[in-house]
């Protein structure tokens, strides 16, 4: 009996082994492209989109280790060509993945140009306290030392980490995290290309454990409620700049502008001419700047500074980056929100 007692013994651990080793998370793996899914054409000699999610992922078996991994190949496109109606197609995906129970969180593959873009509007577009994780790779997977394997792997460690829970959508990179709010990359071709400027890393990925220093506090979800998105544009100012380039977008037809100025928020004459030509066309103009650190303030009171422009009837986008600053108008715009008080107060939101 004791011998019978044994083996029963040992058969039921080896199920309940089995059992746990069956219980691991589900994260869903959606892939859209990037550097990260390209390799060297033989004939053209540069790289170009070569490989699937699937490809990718067999790249890393240790994620086995941390999580079941459902692969969506979504798209296999540069980033580049990323624009508002992929952003949809990608905010549905992502919110049908994390809307099933049994999905810890979702890592998204991208190209890293447009990565914080991306990055941005599913923290505004996706409702939800799982983890969204981006990632993406300065390395094809033609190179000896592609960086894809290493940031697929963190990233399914930090979809599955309690810590990750309610931080909004994240870019895993280089060992790194940064929150979508704040990330901009910074370098063409370095690894390390994604930086946080003044408020800095969300944490780190480490060998042993995935460690986090803090959080984002200024979010807000846009729900999309629009097919299409209308269009915003980006004009630059920059030294002599005439404000032509301002009044064609409008007389385009542009909803919506976002003006890429200088320091604090200031411009010189001929743009200034231009910003209020938009104002008195009903068209919302959001001020942003080149500038990498700071804010954007009413400040400046001669022609073309930051108080003239706010005073004439334009948004103030704080430390929003110009790209960022379209995103979260876009949203706003198909939402129905055009007046300067309520953009305003969702500017300073964020």
């Amino acid at each position: 009996m004791k011998k019978i007692s044994f083996v029963l013994a040992g058969l039921c651990a080896t199920l309940i082994g089995a059992a746990h080793a069956q219980e691991k998370p589900t994260v869903q793996f959606i892939a859209t492209g990037g550097t990260i899914a390209m390799k060297i054409d033989p004939v053209k000699k540069a790289p170009v989109p070569a490989i699937s999610g699937d490809d990718l992922l067999a790249t890393v078996p240790g994620v086995a280790e941390f999580a079941k991994i459902e692969v969506n190949n979504l798209s296999n496109v540069p980033s580049d060509y990323m624009d508002p109606p992929r952003w949809i197609e990608l905010s549905k995906a992502v919110s049908t993945a994390v809307q099933r129970p049994e999905v810890s969180g979702v890592i998204v593959s991208h190209g890293t140009d447009t990565l914080e873009e991306t990055a941005f509007w599913l923290d505004l577009t996706v409702q939800s306290d799982k983890p969204i994780v981006l990632i993406g790779a300065q390395r094809n997977a033609s190179s000896s030392d592609f960086d894809g394997p290493r940031n697929l792997l963190n990233a399914v460690r930090i979809a599955v980490d309690e810590q990750a829970k309610g931080k909004g959508t994240m870019l895993a990179m280089n060992n790194q995290i940064n929150a979508a709010r704040h990330v901009t990359k910074t370098h063409t071709a370095n690894v390390e290309t994604f930086q946080s400027g003044d408020y800095g890393f969300l944490g780190e990925v480490y060998p042993d454990r995935v460690i986090f220093a803090r959080e984002p506090l200024r979010r807000q979800h846009i729900a999309i409620s629009a097919e299409t998105m209308p269009r915003v544009d980006i004009v630059a100012m920059y030294g002599g700049a005439d404000g032509s380039l301002l009044r064609s977008a409008v007389d385009q037809g542009a909803k919506g502008i976002v003006v890429q100025a200088l320091g604090m928020g200031n411009m010189n004459k001929p743009m200034f001419e231009a910003v209020k030509y938009a104002l008195e066309k009903q068209i919302p103009v959001v001020i942003s700047t080149r500038v990498y650190n700071g804010r954007v303030m009413a400040n400046y009171g001669f022609e073309g500074g930051g108080k003239t422009t706010a005073d004439a009837g334009a948004v103030m986008a704080g430390n929003l980056s110009p790209q960022k600053a379209r995103i979260l108008l876009m949203l706003l715009l198909q939402s129905g929100k055009s007046g300067k008080e309520d953009l305003q107060a969702a500017f300073d939101a964020m």
